[in-house]
């Protein structure tokens, strides 16, 4: 479909609470080839809806071999007390990148394309772009959860150990 322009990364939108989907629709199918299209350009993993000046609650997560999520108001129901410790990083934040806490394994409900809901148990690196995607939806960058941002000189250590 069409590849969407990010907002910049002082864009209100992203600071702002979303509300979530309430019509399921053919713009909703186009918004979701839309993020699908410019996630792939900007060779990221996810992407919400916010990140492109869209308030809703929609989002793409690339699952590698078990294919794409659409991620539509998303809910988180349940998470585990295990909890991991990742580099994270974000297309609204460019050459950013920190190291988040967060859980191991969560339960989430939301909807699918055609309004029904939907319930989900996602794990590790699935379970951490959700909790990221909804955090978008909050207004919080993952930069406010960050344990620590790291220097260049620590991403270029990391990134030369990978």
């Amino acid at each position: 479909m069409t590849v969407k322009q990010l907002v910049s990364n002082q864009h209100p939108i992203l600071k702002s609470k979303i509300a979530p989907v309430t019509l399921f629709d053919t713009h909703l199918e186009t918004l979701l080839l839309d993020l699908e299209d410019t996630m792939y350009d900007l060779e990221a993993s996810a992407i919400c809806a916010p990140q492109v000046g869209i308030e809703q609650q929609v989002a793409i997560i690339d699952m590698e071999m078990d294919g794409l999520l659409q991620l539509i108001n998303p809910v988180l129901i349940s998470e585990s007390n295990e909890k991991v410790t990742e580099l994270e990083g974000s297309v609204s934040l460019p050459n950013i990148f920190g190291e988040v806490t967060r859980s191991k394994m969560i339960v989430i409900k939301g909807n699918d394309k055609h309004g029904n809901e939907v319930e989900m148990t996602a794990y590790d690196d699935i379970a951490r772009m959700i909790l990221h995607m909804i955090d978008h939806f909050e207004g919080k960058l993952f930069t406010e959860k960050a344990n620590k941002i790291l220097s260049e000189d620590e991403m270029e250590a990391f990134f030369d150990n990978e």
